[in-house]
């Protein structure tokens, strides 16, 4: 029997626009030495607003996407080495959620930790996070750093920068291709 929470039940989302954003932050990331830089925090927190609610709730729902990919991702190559992937992804993700108060309100952390759970079971985190009703504004800082700390983690494992943004742009060329 399937899930009401099953990943086939929910919306993907703009995949792509979320991909962007969390490339984009990685990309700075990178090349500023673990500066943010004002200008493109500007750029970005514009064309969120150009999105619209729509447009918005797309790119959200996008993310939860990104983590549900990034962690069957992480799940698939826990296993083969016989590990499991909430045992040694959840603790470094809220390990490293912690030392970022400024952008990560403590209380949110458990619903991040959540998400990344639910995506890791196999579960689609965007239905799993709506039970709880609508997202709140505090928690759209901590979706877009769960989805950044999960690229920027599949990047360090596989030793590639690029990583994880090559593996959800060819799967998503695979999509459209089918």
């Amino acid at each position: 029997m399937s899930s009401l929470y099953d990943p086939a039940h929910a919306p993907a989302g703009d995949v792509g626009a979320a991909l962007m954003m969390i490339d984009s932050r990685l990309r700075t990331i990178h090349v500023r030495e673990g500066e943010t830089d004002p200008e493109q925090q500007e750029l970005s927190d514009q064309f969120v607003a150009s999105l619209g609610p729509e447009g918005a709730r797309d790119m959200l729902d996008g993310a939860c996407t990104l983590i549900y990919m990034f962690m069957t991702w992480l799940r698939k190559a826990h296993e083969e080495h016989e590990k499991d992937v909430v045992e040694y992804v959840v603790p470094h993700l809220v390990a490293t959620m912690r030392m970022m108060p400024v952008s990560i309100r403590p209380e949110t952390i458990p619903t991040m930790a959540g998400l990344v759970i639910a995506a890791a079971t196999g579960l689609s985190p965007s239905l799993w996070r709506g039970q709880f009703g609508e997202w709140a504004k505090v928690e759209m800082n901590p979706l877009e750093a769960t989805a950044f700390l999960l690229a920027e983690h599949i990047n360090r494992i596989t030793d590639d920068p690029d990583f994880a943004t090559r593996l959800i742009s060819e799967a998503l060329s695979r999509a459209d291709a089918e």
